[in-house]
């Protein structure tokens, strides 16, 4: 099974349901494809080899199940999931060792579905940064081009699934750590609506925030992971009990008539803008819109027009949620817990100093300052009401589309090192942020290959909360009329 690492999930699945392969040379050829590129790309911080070929020798003594569909599926996992009995460590030193007693309900509905997790992915330390590089491992870099940053913070998911090192990954998406990674490697990645997906047994970086989602190299591939991971959870508070659709059913779809979307100016920027798209990202991406419209969708101007200040509203709401939800690595429970201490502000002082990187502080600082008495309502409050008004924005978008489509990015991958400004970084994720804020489902599909970069180009698309099938089925017509995308020279 030496080319296994070029098929699709659904291609995965469909060989294992016939018995073409068994789920233990399915397992065997993602860990000899890991062997091979692992040391070029360090996508993955653990890889639970023998724990997996167990579970696929169980999988394979029990026959295949179609019951199943994920049925003996390599498949990895974003590390601030949970895992029973496995590490997970947000890639930060105050949870190198942590190893929980109990599963994400995510992780629990993989492994009732047959999927077989065989690692965890690396990435930016507490789900903070757009690129990877702040793991407090190591950096992992892009299968395309090695130089290049993989996006973040899903970035170890994004790149491993670009590497074929397995079927698909989970990733999380604050303000757009599934997307961008997924437009950098050149694979599809989906950001549900809020709720969609529960949260329960993900380390929290924003609570009101992130989410949960795949990542993979087809929409179909997306549209079977999300099919066994959507759903209300009642041990998640956020879960919205809601039915969730067939997503497989939705991908019928013949051509796009009667399909509105819209363009907003605001995610298409003139040239002499303050944040241009370059040249090849609009390019591929206005090509994408135009094969939508030759393919029956009809396209609208639309407006965003608070997109401008999205960056600051994001930053000041995630990172307050951050300086809460990170509080509780204080060196007393759990986590790293510094020595030869006298005092308990000490403990906590040092604990912290020592194991949360340096963008992390940042974030926490920050976070707890505009949490402050007396700066609360200058800040946060202010922040939560442009939120809402955001959020509006996009109801009245929605009123004359039912998607919006832009670019994920205003440039292609950047190379490692390059935005060592911390606001430079920030404004990366200028096209990407509202989708949270909102609430609303995105996903990013590759349309293109940069003529000047020769790196992966991202298209994004948006709808109105729980439209999840409509924009699969829409992504997943315009794939198949678009030209294959070509796999990085690995």
């Amino acid at each position: 099974m030496s080319d296994l690492h070029t098929k699709t999930l659904t291609e995965t699945a469909a060989m294992l349901q016939a018995g073409d392969i068994t789920a233990e040379q399915a397992v065997q050829a993602c860990l000899d494809r890991i062997e091979e590129t692992e040391p070029k790309i360090k996508a993955l911080i653990s890889i639970q080899a023998e724990q997996a070929l167990t579970k696929a020798r169980e999988l394979d003594a029990a026959g295949p199940d179609p019951d199943k569909p994920l049925w003996g599926v390599p498949m990895v996992l974003k590390d601030l999931l949970a895992t029973k009995g496995v590490k997970t460590t947000c890639a930060s030193k105050i949870l190198e060792n942590f190893t929980p007693f109990y599963n994400a309900t995510v992780v629990d509905k993989l492994e009732e579905s047959g999927a077989i997790v065989i690692a965890k992915a690396n990435m930016d330390e507490f789900a903070m940064g757009s690129s990877t590089e702040n793991s407090a491992f190591f950096k992992t870099r892009n299968p395309w081009d090695t130089d290049r940053v993989p996006g973040g913070s899903s970035g170890g998911s994004g790149a491993t699934v670009a590497a074929g090192q397995c079927a698909a990954a989970l990733g999380t998406d604050t303000g757009g750590s599934i997307r961008l990674p997924a437009s950098f490697c050149g694979v599809t990645g989906l950001k549900p609506t809020y709720g969609r997906v529960s949260r329960y047994g993900m380390v929290a970086y924003g609570s009101s925030l992130d989410q949960i989602g795949p990542m993979a190299r087809s929409v179909e591939d997306c549209a079977r992971v999300l099919q066994v991971i959507a759903g209300h959870d009642p041990k998640d508070s956020t879960s919205v009990d809601t039915p969730v659709p067939d997503y497989l059913a939705a991908l019928n779809r013949k051509d796009l008539s009667g399909l509105t979307i819209g363009l907003p100016d605001e995610y298409w920027p003139a040239a002499d803008s303050d944040n241009p798209l370059s040249p090849e990202v609009e390019t591929a991406c206005q090509n994408a819109v135009a094969k939508m419209e030759e393919l029956g969708a009809k396209t609208v101007p639309v407006s965003l027009s608070l997109t401008d200040y999205a960056i600051a509203t994001y930053y000041i709401i995630a990172m307050a949620e951050a300086s809460s939800n990170l509080s509780r690595f204080d060196g007393v429970r759990y986590g790293h817990r510094a020595e030869n201490v006298e005092e308990l502000s000490e403990l906590y002082t040092r604990s912290r100093t020592e194991g949360f990187g340096d963008e992390v502080q940042r974030r926490i600082i920050i976070g707890s300052y505009v949490l402050s008495a007396g700066y609360y309502d200058a800040y946060y409050g202010k922040a939560a009401k442009v939120r809402r008004r955001i959020r509006q924005n996009f109801d009245k978008a929605f009123e004359s589309c039912d998607l919006i489509a832009g670019p994920v990015c205003p440039t292609t991958a950047f190379k490692s090192g390059e935005k060592a400004d911390p606001l430079q970084m920030y404004l990366i994720d200028i096209f990407t942020i509202s989708c949270n804020l909102a609430g609303v489902p995105g996903m990013s599909m590759p349309v293109g290959i940069g003529s000047d970069s020769n790196m992966p180009i991202g298209l994004q698309l948006l709808g109105p909360t729980f439209s999840e099938d409509i924009m699969l089925s829409t992504a997943h017509l315009l794939e198949k009329n678009l030209p294959p995308m070509p796999k990085p020279g690995l």
